[in-house]
């Protein structure tokens, strides 16, 4: 009975049905999302960035982001073709596909047919890679080309072809050129290559061609230090992003210990792929297991040109050691964040080595209980980093949130920050609304129709609620000095700076409730007599209203507030007319 429910369960794996099935399934729910959910901030701004005149003037804008330009260059091509958030991110979704199937080549030729569908199914269904597949940024391209690297170079040394190993090569420049994680994707292949050519001895014209990539690899790199890196370095962004959504990720010496730095991060980068912490840890103690499996029981290779089991286990655990390094040094972000995405090629292939070792009598257990881990992961994500829920990133909550401001009167302001702009761009104005290059200002208004939209200075992304009044006050005075436009305040993207003290703020502005469109989206009216009596005293009004947030806090204590008022007093009306008296501007 045992062997005959052995031989359905290896029939089932040989068979070509279960991998179309989980690429059918794949394909179906990459292609819902695309279609469900309105772009985020980045997407926005990376279509935004496409949008140029010429190709020259597409590789400039390039120069002012993070990345290689090699998909924005792209971008602008496919935005000729159409530009619908569906359609945009198709080539996302085909080139994510295309990474799984090469993934899955891949180890079934370095391990078996069950590791290579167990690791397919798995990068399929990963929540965050489902997310990250169907965005319209680099990484899907990333993936693609740093898998077909590490597959076309498997094959070439297996079969000592020179065609595979320039098309490895051609693979490792690409992804060179489409995000900048691909240099130690490419110095970890590095290492791999020559340890596999150490161990297969190919021939003298093998060994040349390889050497000629990895030439061409470091030209690449060369080129782009000079004409990109270099410049971003100077300009302080890299320091600036490692200061904020990125603190967590990169070692600070005099706040972290190294010990529990490595251990948390790495936690939060199994975590991240998984989107539930429990699972994530799961998930790091199996890929932990392959590994030292792999190393304390060497097989001897199939053949002279089959990596050994070390080499395999080397290049799996390498990746993450390097990153380790390199967050302890301060170089480049190791964790939970997408940054670190191209780590699930190595990451992935672990898991499922381990997990291919479980063989119970009941064969069909393992698939079923990894399903079932999976939908729990999809339906009840808990993610780290950012992230927007399908719920609240639905394109319906976007419309609705445009269609509102749509109706807004003529005239009037809509004041957002950076992410807010870049969205307005695409949804509601047809046109960029927010500061690319040098010089920034402070406030950058823009025509979108019958309004105007006042966005901040792009190096400041969101409000914070420290700084809104000033910001606000600067915008009467420079916009609106007469108060005669009415000023709507939209805040919409992953992020709100200290949410409930900024929306007390909206609240001193005259603003007692805001207009939500899910959790993400928020669109408020403020009171342009209140906004230019506080926003126009600039820091006068910073401290007035440090001053009622004070006495706020005195009088909502207990017992005062019975004493004082009343038990059934209502506090906020009082500051802002109070606030308003002190400035002078009192009606």
């Amino acid at each position: 009975m045992h062997e005959s429910t052995a031989s359905r369960d290896q029939t089932l794996v040989s068979s070509s049905a279960l991998f179309f099935l989980l690429l059918t399934a794949g394909l179906a729910l990459r292609l819902w999302m695309a279609h469900a959910i309105f772009l985020n901030p980045d997407e926005a701004l990376h279509y935004l960035l496409s949008v140029q005149p010429s190709l020259a003037e597409t590789y400039q804008a390039t120069l002012s982001t993070a990345h290689p330009p090699l998909y924005i260059v792209f971008l602008h091509y496919w935005g000729y073709v159409g530009h619908s958030e569906f359609f945009l991110r198709l080539p996302s979704v085909a080139a994510y596909l295309a990474f799984c199937g090469m993934m899955f080549l891949w180890l079934e030729k370095v391990a078996t047919r069950k590791v290579a569908l167990l690791a397919f199914g798995l990068l399929l269904f990963s929540p965050a890679l489902v997310y990250l597949s169907t965005e319209l940024r680099q990484y899907p391209f990333l993936l693609f080309f740093c898998s077909s690297a590490l597959y076309f170079l498997e094959r070439a040394c297996l079969r000592n072809s020179l065609t595979a190993l320039v098309l490895s090569g051609l693979a490792l420049w690409l992804a060179l050129l489409t995000h900048y994680s691909a240099l130690f994707f490419t110095f970890n292949l590095g290492l791999y290559g020559l340890s596999r050519i150490w161990s297969a001895r190919p021939r003298t014209k093998f060994i040349g061609v390889w050497v000629a990539t990895q030439f061409v690899a470091l030209a690449i790199v060369a080129v782009l230090l000079k004409s990109h890196i270099l410049r971003l370095l100077s300009t302080g962004q890299a320091d600036a992003i490692a200061d904020t959504y990125l603190r967590g990720s990169i070692f600070h010496r005099a706040q972290d210990h190294a010990v529990s730095f490595v251990f948390k991060t790495t936690i939060r980068l199994f975590h991240f792929f998984f989107s539930q912490e429990v699972v994530g840890i799961a998930g790091l103690l199996l890929f932990v297991y392959a590994v030292i499996h792999l190393w304390r029981n060497p097989r001897d290779p199939r053949g002279a040109s089959q990596p050994s089991s070390r080499q395999i286990a080397f290049l799996l655990a390498f990746p993450l050691i390097l990153h380790c390094t390199l967050a302890l040094a301060a170089i480049y972000p190791y964790g939970g964040t997408r940054h670190d995405s191209y780590l699930a090629i190595f990451v992935i292939s672990g898991i499922a080595m381990a997990l291919a070792r479980w063989t119970p009598r009941r064969t069909w257990i393992p698939g079923a209980t990894i399903a079932v881990v999976l939908l729990v992961c999809n339906l009840f994500p808990a993610a780290t980093g950012q992230f927007l829920t399908p719920r609240n990133q639905s394109r319906q909550v976007m419309q609705d949130a445009v269609n509102f401001l749509s109706a807004l009167p003529p005239g009037s302001i809509i004041f957002t920050d950076n992410q807010g702009g870049l969205l307005l761009s695409y949804y509601l104005c047809d046109r960029k609304v927010v500061l690319f290059d040098r010089p920034y200002e402070d406030l950058f208004m823009a025509p979108c129709g019958d309004h105007q939209v006042v966005t901040l200075d792009p190096r400041k992304w969101i409000f914070q609620a420290a700084t809104f009044p000033d910001e606000l006050g600067g915008l009467q005075q420079k916009y609106n000095p007469k108060s005669e436009h009415p000023i709507w305040v939209f805040q919409a993207g992953w992020l709100i700076d200290k949410e409930p003290e900024f929306r007390a703020k909206l609240r001193q502005f005259g603003c007692p409730a805001t207009y939500d469109f899910g959790r993400n989206i928020l669109v408020c009216q403020l009171n342009s007599n209140q906004s230019k009596a506080l926003g126009g005293a600039g820091g006068r009004a910073n401290e007035f209203i440090r001053m009622a947030e004070s006495w706020s806090q005195i009088l909502e204590s207990p017992g005062v507030v019975s004493r004082s008022l009343g038990a059934d007093a209502a506090l906020v009306p009082i500051f802002p007319a109070e606030l308003s008296f002190y400035l002078g501007s009192r009606d």
